[in-house]
């Protein structure tokens, strides 16, 4: 009885993720040429002198579509973002895993797992890796860690 009971639990879980998911917005485009976005966004940040965050991931990773969406709904959040970053999602899926651009990183997924955070500098220079995990308080992120994160590695002066 005892694993009926997990698997019918395993299950709703899956079922109630899915849903989550699918209600969620898709930020990443495996469509998309990442190298010639992020050399577009060295260019924008050189003049706006704002730092580049990389968030890697992809559509199918709900902590990366939990995270996007926590970013976006949560004003003060959004406004160290607006004020100091440009925000790209470099995407990491099977039908693009942008090899060239992640090598380039350190292939930091295949340490951290998604999403994973990469800071660049207005020139382009990786500053920072972020494991998300340490951002996470239960079945989401903390506003105070998240926070803690973009005021740390925004522009200087």
């Amino acid at each position: 009885m005892v694993e009926a009971d997990s698997a019918a639990i395993a299950e709703a879980k899956k079922k109630a993720a899915a849903e989550e998911k699918a209600k969620l917005p898709k930020p990443y485009n495996d469509k998309e040429n990442a190298e010639a976005k992020i050399a577009e966004l060295v260019k924008i940040a050189k003049k706006e002198n704002k730092n580049i965050i990389l968030q890697a991931g992809g559509n199918w990773c709900i902590w990366c579509l939990r995270f996007n969406n926590y970013v976006q709904t949560t004003p003060e959040l959004k406004e160290i973002i607006d004020q100091n970053y440009l925000y790209y999602h470099l995407n990491y899926s099977p039908e693009n895993k942008n090899v060239k651009v992640f090598a380039k990183y350190g292939n930091p997924g295949e340490k951290f797992g998604y999403p994973v955070f990469i800071v660049l500098d207005k020139d382009g220079k990786q500053i920072h890796t972020q494991d998300s995990a340490v951002l996470e308080e239960g079945k989401g992120y903390s506003l105070e860690k998240v926070k803690e994160f973009f005021n740390a590695w925004k522009p200087k002066g």
